[in-house]
């Protein structure tokens, strides 16, 4: 009998700095009486990511579905936009909220991004755009979607929320296409609490974004742009200015965390690791499995729900599929029988605990867990 922990251990947990060092920041803030608009945390945070992304052009949200949401208008996209069902729902939800229509394309196999061989075909006189997904960090064909955008005429925007800080062929992930978007959410490895940005190509864009996300001011008198309220404050860039300090040794930290994973789960019939990147081409933002029912002998839901009842909170990431949002459901696109392989991986991926300060111990216990199911699966008592 494998024991339960007596603690939860939860899918991830904030990268934290010392407090003592926020509380310096705080004091700096509150000594300016600068808070938002453009201070000087925000400032030298956007020259740090900058120089941390290897990016030309970068800019500041509030969070990075505003980021995606503004970023998207930017570029004055109308129709329809060939995108991934396989994502959170902001993704979809920000082409939404620019008026354009999903077009869901299938998903590969292997890095569970958009399938490239099946984008050519969903293509029509409406299509403005391919917005693709870099899931869990395993990064889309960057080379073969620019081919088809050129041949076509199409902008290409990237979903970079799981890519913060990793590499496409040694080259930064947000030099690929248009426009990528990066998530500072809580959850993700670097952090503003919340928070996002976008990095760009065309430097002309720079003062439409910093007009979007600021109610379309161009000057203490004059609006000229439709905009929203999504600049990033004060304290949020103080947390990231402190946070970025740290990514260096978390990502050793996750290093050894996955290579333990690995090691545990490598003999274990109908587990695959989804994310097995590592150093410059890894994100270390999740470590994610995927369970085959037909040679584990569980599902993946039995598993989520075994882990919960030993204190071990997985995550079904992502379920449901955008696909299935009840909205989309007269779209010719989101049929079954055009999304088999998405279909299939929702129902079979597990993002599992993933955190710099998990001990090894744990890990192995987390493993042994997963192990012990297929055990039970083939016939033998806990």
């Amino acid at each position: 009998m494998v024991e339960s922990f007596e603690e939860p251990i939860f899918v991830t947990r904030p990268l934290l700095p010392d407090m003592q060092d926020i509380t310096q920041k705080m004091t700096e803030i509150w000594a300016s009486q600068w808070v938002t608009n453009n201070g000087r945390q925000q400032n030298d945070l956007q020259e740090k990511l900058l120089d941390y992304v290897q990016a030309e052009n970068l800019t500041l949200f509030t969070n990075g579905t505003m980021a995606l949401l503004l970023g998207l208008k930017s570029l004055g996209l109308t129709g329809e936009v060939i995108t991934t069902p396989f994502t959170f729902p902001a993704t979809v939800q920000a082409l939404d909220w620019n008026g354009l229509t999903p077009v869901f394309c299938d998903i590969e196999p292997e890095t569970l991004t958009i399938d490239v061989s099946k984008i050519e075909a969903l293509i029509t006189e409406k299509t403005s755009a391919i917005l693709g997904v870099h899931v869990f960090g395993n990064p889309c064909n960057v080379q073969e979607i620019q081919r088809i955008a050129d041949k076509y005429g199409l902008k290409v925007i990237y979903d970079g929320a799981h890519a913060f800080g990793s590499e496409i062929d040694s080259q930064p992930a947000g030099s690929h296409g248009d426009m990528t978007m990066y998530s500072f959410h809580a959850t993700k490895l670097f952090h503003t609490i919340e928070g996002g940005a976008l990095v760009f190509k065309d430097p002309q864009l720079a003062p439409v974004l910093d007009q979007l996300k600021n109610f379309g001011l161009a000057g203490k008198e004059e609006v000229v742009l439709s905009g929203l309220n999504a600049k990033m404050n004060e304290i949020q860039a103080a947390v990231g200015l402190e946070t970025l300090k740290l990514l260096d040794i978390e990502r050793e930290k996750r290093h050894r965390v996955k290579r333990i994973y690995e090691e545990q789960l490598a003999d274990v019939p109908g587990i695959r690791a989804v994310t097995h990147l590592e150093g410059k081409d890894s994100s270390y933002q999740y470590f994610v499995i995927e369970v085959d029912e037909h040679k584990f002998g569980r599902t993946r839901d039995w598993l989520h729900d075994h882990l919960e009842q030993h204190n071990v909170f997985s995550r079904k990431y992502f379920y449901p599929l955008c696909s299935d949002f009840q909205w989309y459901k007269t779209l010719k696109s989101v049929q079954p029988t055009n999304l088999p392989q998405a279909q299939k991986t929702v129902k079979e991926v597990l993002a599992m605990p993933y955190y710099g300060e998990l001990e090894t111990a744990s890990v192995i216990q987390i493993c042994t867990l997963i192990k012990r199911c297929h055990v039970v699966a083939a016939g033998a008592a806990l």
